[in-house]
């Protein structure tokens, strides 16, 4: 074989093995949003404006760049740790009602996109 052809071949090889690779799902915004709604989270958060509570806006930036910020989206949700409120006062926040860890990195993922 000529070094062209290993060189071809080579790169067949690459193409081929990126193509085997799992690419990320793209977000589902619809079922992310039916799972808000399904869970009153809207009646302390909106994507741009701040009420009760944070913005996923003003959450999104304090999470963007780092690798962990879905881990810790997803544990805001599901762990009903206290919060601190726009206010100032503290509260538990409510736990989303799913065990679905796909449906949870979904919207995870959806709040962080904003």
């Amino acid at each position: 074989m000529t070094l062209s052809s290993l060189s071809l071949l080579g790169a067949s090889m690459v193409l081929a093995l990126a193509s085997l690779s799992p690419a990320h799902a793209a977000v589902d915004a619809d079922a992310a949003q039916a799972l808000l709604k399904k869970n009153d989270c809207t009646k302390c958060h909106a994507v741009d404006k701040t009420k009760k509570g944070p913005s996923w806006k003003k959450v999104a930036a304090k999470y963007k760049g780092k690798a962990d910020g879905q881990e810790k989206a997803i544990k805001n949700m599901t762990t009903g740790s206290k919060v601190k409120l726009e206010d100032g006062t503290e509260e538990e926040h409510k736990v989303i009602d799913t065990k679905d860890a796909a449906a949870l990195k979904n919207l995870a993922d959806w709040i962080l996109a904003q």
